[in-house]
């Protein structure tokens, strides 16, 4: 039996992980001690307070059966509540929000219920690859919004030729951005809404850092307006709950309402004694506040050490990441530099963007994820000094 792969699976390019990780394996066998900033997930344990409420609630729920799959009353009121408090916005719990299997599910299951086959999204590049994954398998075209440095990592949006405004149905904006940390204005903001307005352009912003800033707040999207807009946030970053699969999205009820029916038919829902934990961790700001002071003192070390090896810096003002340019030399060689000198492990650029007419955005930056111990970090600037 043949077995053969869809058009879209297919179309999945490969790993350039895969050479980097055969000598990260070689080195581990060599006894090297490898400091693992490749991969953006906290190893932050998920707040105890948070671990206990999730004990209590299994129990609670414990013949409750399938959960209602947009969300608790609980839950959806908890989120309002929070949007409330945090971003001064108000927002119908019962029309305007609902509950998603984390935002990565959200966001790639997202354009099946808007395009048609052909219809265009606007994608940033370098981005979150379920932006133009899940369009391509809903049948769109992704259409690649370049985010350079001589631009602040921000889409020039009059680059966008009129003929491609005209067929996109959605616009994807993310930020605090990943990788490249930059944050929005509420001008920037505003600029996009008044394009997607004139368009008839739905305008998802995909705000899973929303809480992960080191000076001043991060602002919503919401706080400009709702009206053709989508926000889609998580508990994954803000409380080191990447594996509960808890998140949520709100805006116009007239997508949320199209979205619900299309999650329907896709999954049951996230399990009861997850959104308690949930609505516990929304009451509570003291943990959050902890995890952004470790996050902007393992930045401080590392910017710290890529400036004394003369590299140019870019302070990140939100996000667990740094978006460090590598000099002379592209992401992956550095990436393989940095791994083979000094036993840490970043992300190569390239990896995060598409290269469209054989330029690549990303490809003198390497993305550095602070997810290893202050303890490891201060011991990863030290190796550092050793491309000096």
């Amino acid at each position: 039996m043949k077995i053969k792969p869809s058009k879209n699976i297919e179309a999945i390019g490969g790993y350039v992980f895969d050479e980097i990780n055969k000598i990260k394996e070689d080195l581990i066998k060599k006894g090297v001690d490898i400091i693992d900033f490749g991969v953006g997930d906290p190893t932050t344990p998920t707040p105890e307070f948070i671990r206990e409420q999730t004990k209590k609630s299994i129990d609670k729920y414990k013949a409750s059966g399938y959960p209602i799959t947009t969300g608790n009353e609980n839950y959806l009121n908890a989120i309002a509540k929070y949007c409330k408090k945090r971003f001064n916005i108000d927002l119908n719990p019962q029309t305007q929000i609902m509950s998603n299997l984390g935002s990565k599910e959200a966001i790639f299951n997202f354009p099946n219920a808007f395009l048609n086959n052909g219809d265009v999204v606007l994608c940033p590049n370098p981005g979150y690859p379920a932006y133009d994954r899940g369009t391509l398998f809903a049948g769109g075209k992704p259409y690649y919004m370049n985010l350079t440095q001589d631009n602040d990592f921000y889409p020039d949006f009059n680059l966008i030729p009129d003929d491609i405004l005209k067929k996109s149905k959605i616009m994807w904006l993310n930020y605090p951005n990943n990788p490249t940390t930059q944050i929005a204005t509420k001008e920037f903001y505003k600029e996009a809404l008044d394009i997607c307005h004139d368009n008839n352009i739905i305008l998802s912003s995909d705000e899973a850092y929303s809480e992960i800033y080191f000076d001043e707040p991060a602002i919503s999207l919401l706080e400009i307006d709702t009206e053709g807009v989508i926000v889609f946030n998580s508990l994954s970053k803000r409380s080191a709950m990447t594996g509960y699969r808890i998140a949520w999205t709100a805006g116009d009820e007239n997508i949320i309402s199209l979205f619900k029916k299309l999650k329907a038919n896709i999954d049951s829902g996230t399990p009861n004694f997850i959104q308690d934990a949930a609505i516990t961790a929304l009451g509570d700001e003291a943990h959050v506040e902890k995890m952004r002071n470790e996050y902007k003192q393992k930045r401080d070390i590392l910017i710290s050490a890529f400036d004394q090896i003369d590299l140019a810096v870019k302070k990140p003002e939100a996000t667990i990441y740094i978006w460090q340019k590598t000099g002379n030399i592209n992401g992956i060689e550095f990436t393989k530099q940095l791994l083979e000198k000094c036993g840490i492990v970043v992300s190569p650029g390239e990896i995060f963007a598409n290269t469209i007419d054989d330029i690549n955005p990303a490809d003198n930056f390497v993305r550095v994820a602070l997810v290893p111990s202050i303890e490891k970090t201060k011991e990863a600037a030290e190796r550092l000094l050793k491309l000096k």
